[in-house]
């Protein structure tokens, strides 16, 4: 049964690690069934089908990271109404949300099939994978529609406290999407289109579930004045959702520029960096969770006007981001290598030297964990004030570090400098946000101190 959460009484450090807790458990489902599509795939078919999967990643987040993007922030409007005690304010926020993701939805669609293949073409995608690689695509992304119902429904349930109920979701998702994995590219042999099809089937679930959870709450039970449109209410959700989906979708610029010079140094060298890259979003799990965590804790207390929890709240997060991060680290420095076998299924020769590829840039991207979970921390913090201009700026420091260093780094280091594109990335991003949410953590007291003294 979902339940809410009220963070703005308690240990911030508590309240931020308990409630992000489901959150890093959902995330480590949710990156399961996308590293069972790669593990699957690639037993099954090859490196050739495995690099088709796994170098679709960052034109299927430039994708669905706008609707992901404007879920978030849509749902900064629901936490701070929920933190302030004002249930019509926050169901009207949910009934505009809801409107402007029908639009969205329609949108990115069209955009998505229309530009699949030119996309694929000024990528410079490999012959080898470029009829796997559309054909996979142009699967996933008739799933849009599920993605934007799951990630809305899922940030409407955390704006108010409930991780547990989108964590799930995931589980539940996660093991049909094993199953229909199994089933579709191992029986049917379907291959691609296989793993594809079960992965959009698993995303429907879980939006099935978050969107149950969602209906089963007082809170966000709308009548028709909820879901008439309100251009002013509109504009206020726009404003905190598009930066949130330009960022998203800017970060995503800069990686497809990557992917391309990842793409000029041949066949090999892309299967096995695509292959660690599909790892990524394991080691950023628990960094992302705590910064769910930290983005309802500070729109809560934001709501509520208590900007020294806030300030509590992000420090204590900013050192457990740190500690999690560099004991990622040391796993991935044990453990890396001998995990990523698992995944290559190829002629020895072949496979040895894709391992070695994705080894190398595995452990790279471990060594810069602790910039990466401190971005999150200090993004979600802002984001969680309402500020979701600082954040799209970072995405643009993200564009410019990763362009750069992917596009000059490379002749001067060879293959070493597209691994350290990213790591570069995130530290430039992470910098400014740093900086940003200081100043921002400032402003917030000032009003406070202000009524005080009156």
């Amino acid at each position: 049964m979902p339940r809410t959460k009220d963070m703005t009484v308690g240990s911030p450090a508590k309240l931020i690690v308990l409630f992000s807790l489901p959150i890093i458990a959902g995330n480590l489902l949710q990156q399961v069934y996308a590293l069972v599509d790669a593990l699957i795939v690639g037993r099954a078919d090859g490196v050739v089908a495995l690099a088709a999967v796994s170098s679709s990643g960052w034109l299927d987040w430039a994708v669905l990271s706008i609707a992901i993007g404007l879920a978030q922030g849509f749902a900064i409007q629901v936490a701070q109404a929920f933190g302030a005690n004002q249930p019509e304010e926050l169901r009207t926020a949910a009934g505009q949300s809801i409107l402007l993701s029908i639009l969205t939805v329609v949108l990115l669609e069209s955009a998505a099939q229309g530009l699949l293949l030119p996309a694929l073409r000024l990528l410079q995608t490999p012959e080898d994978t470029f009829r796997l690689t559309a054909l996979y695509l142009r699967i996933i992304f008739g799933g849009l529609p599920f993605v934007m119902c799951g990630n809305l429904c899922g940030a409407f349930l955390r704006a108010v406290g409930d991780s547990r109920t989108p964590m799930l979701a995931v589980i539940i998702a996660t093991l049909s999407n094993i199953c229909l994995d199994t089933l579709f590219v191992v029986g049917f042999r379907w291959g691609v289109a296989g793993a594809a099809v079960a992965t959009i089937t698993a995303q429907g679930t879980n939006a099935a579930v978050c969107l149950l959870g969602v209906r089963r709450l007082p809170l966000f039970r709308l009548q028709k004045e909820h879901l008439t449109p309100r251009p002013a209410v509109c504009r206020r959700l726009v404003r905190l959702g598009l930066p949130v989906a330009m960022q998203n979708f800017i970060i995503s610029i800069g990686g497809l520029v990557l992917q391309r010079v990842v793409n000029s140094f041949g066949f090999l060298f892309m299967a096995g960096y695509s292959t660690a890259s599909r790892f990524q979003g394991m080691l950023e799990m628990a960094g992302s969770s705590l910064g769910a965590g930290v983005a309802t804790f500070t729109g809560q207390n934001v709501g509520a006007q208590k900007p020294e929890r806030v300030r509590e709240g992000v420090r204590k997060s900013a050192w457990i981001g740190i500690l999690l991060a560099l004991m990622i680290m040391g796993v991935v420095l044990l453990l890396g290598r001998p995990f990523l076998t698992l995944f290559i299924e190829d002629d020895p020769a072949v496979a040895d030297q894709v391992l070695d590829y994705a080894s190398t840039f595995l452990r790279v991207m471990s060594a810069g964990l602790s910039a990466l979970y401190l971005l999150f921390v200090f993004r979600s913090a802002l984001q969680g004030m309402g500020d979701t201009l600082i954040p799209m700026l970072s995405g643009v420091v993200e564009l410019i570090m990763r362009v750069l260093s992917a596009l000059l780094l490379p002749r001067l280091l060879g293959e070493w400098g597209v691994y350290l594109a990213e790591v570069l990335a995130w530290l430039g991003a992470m910098l400014l946000l740093m900086f940003g949410y200081l100043y921002r953590a400032r402003s917030i007291e000032k009003p406070k101190a202000t009524a005080q003294s009156a």
